[in-house]
Formats: C-alpha cells, sequence, structure tokens
C-alpha cells in the first residue's frame, strides 16, 4: 500500500528542522548507501551528531503520534531517518531499499518532504507499481509511505533545493497484505464508531481486527 498524508509535521517543526539542517554538516549522499545503490545516488546527507539525532527524535515522535501512520504502518521500530539535499543536478535512481537497517528489518519506506514543491523544479519520488510508475512532490510537512520492497527513484533536480528525509518501519505486520487489510478494516470501524457509536456490529469489527493483529503480528 502506498499512502500520501499530509500535515504530518506541523509549520514550526518543519521551520525547525529547516533551521537545523541548515547548521548541519552535509557529506556525500552516497557514502550511506549499499554497494548497488552507490553508482545511482548523488545527493547529500547530513553527518550524525546530537543536534540530528534531536531532530530524527522529533520526526520519529510525530510519526508515532499520528493515527494514519501508525495505521497504516503498524511500527515496531523506526529507522533513521536520514536527513538530505538535493542541489541542482542531484538525483537517486532506481534502486530498492535494504532489507536490513540498523540490525532492524525493513518493511515500509518513507520520505518525508520538508521544502515548498513551489521552491524547486524536478526532484519528485517515483515508486514502481503494478499499474505503473507514481510521482510524489508534496507539501512540506508531508510524508509518503510504501513498501520497501519496491523499486524507486528520485528525479534529478533541475532548479532550487529539495530538503526531506528518508526511513523505514520494522513493523508488527510483515505482510504488506495484511497491513492493507487491517489498515482498511480499522478504518472503516472507526468510522462506524463515530456515526453510530458502539453498536453491536462495532464490536464484531473491533473483535475481528483484534484477533487478525493477535494472528499476524510479529512480536
Amino acid at each position: 500500500m502506498i499512502l500520501a498524508i499530509s500535515d504530518i509535521l506541523s509549520h514550526g517543526d518543519v521551520t525547525a528542522l529547516r533551521d537545523g539542517l541548515a547548521q548541519a554538516t552535509f557529506l556525500r549522499g552516497e557514502m550511506t548507501a549499499g554497494w548497488a545503490a552507490q553508482s545511482v545516488k548523488s545527493n547529500l546527507q547530513v553527518h550524525d551528531g546530537p543536534d540530528v539525532e534531536a531532530m530524527r527524535s522529533l520526526v520519529r515522535t510525530r510519526l508515532i503520534e499520528h493515527p494514519i501512520f501508525a495505521l497504516a504502518t503498524r511500527p515496531k521500530t523506526i529507522i533513521g531517518p536520514l536527513f538530505g539535499r538535493y542541489l541542482p543536478g542531484h538525483a537517486y535512481g532506481t534502486h530498492v531499499d535494504n532489507a536490513l537497517m540498523g540490525g532492524a528489518r525493513t518493511d515500509v519506506s518513507f520520505t518525508l518532504f520538508l521544502s515548498d514543491p513551489a521552491g524547486y523544479d524536478g526532484g519528485e519520488l517515483i515508486i514502481d507499481t503494478p499499474s505503473g510508475e507514481e510521482a510524489f512532490k508534496l507539501a512540506a510537512g508531508s510524508i509518503v509511505t510504501y513498501p520497501a520492497t519496491t523499486l524507486h527513484r528520485v528525479m534529478p533536480v533541475t532548479r532550487g533545493e529539495r530538503l526531506g528525509a528518508a526511513g523505514w518501519v520494522r513493523s508488527y505486520l510483515r505482510d504488506p497484505a495484511e497491513r492493507e487489510l487491517l489498515f482498511d478494516l480499522e478504518t472503516a470501524r472507526r468510522r462506524l464508531f463515530e456515526r453510530e457509536g458502539k453498536t453491536a456490529e462495532a464490536d464484531l469489527l473491533a473483535k475481528c481486527a483484534t484477533n487478525l493483529m493477535r494472528m499476524w503480528c510479529d512480536d
């Protein structure tokens, strides 16, 4: 399941991250890529440090707190994110993310947009799907999540600066089909509850959702 979520960060959060990145040290992005992706990765990546870890912590907190992100990804661990900068001429060719990051399996990838899309040309995130390619260039503070198994790329930036963050989720639900089924079931259940309150039907949906999670959960 590919899902775009707007305003996962507040305007204040985006400003704080941009200010932090303005003071950060950037290195060549290919230094953090796997051996196969190094040849197609051309960007700048933030060097680690206490201030960078504080920015990562802010992003992880906002993601965990966001109900749609939590339902869509069922996060056990959030890995990263890695903050990147794309300037004119930078791009990231077609690749698949590593299966393991920081000792954890990557089930879901996410890209967090931090720049105003009007401030740069190019830089679209392109995700390969069975029905064709999907392109994303979202407002600052928005995110797109997608299975870590997919091929994807970042189009060349031709003007301006593209700031963003890439991260990964180790999910309690390993199977993307199971994550999508439970996401749809929980969404329907919550909408029914909001409309009709606690009913016998709502209780049955709660039982189904809970027991499917119990059946499929990889804890």
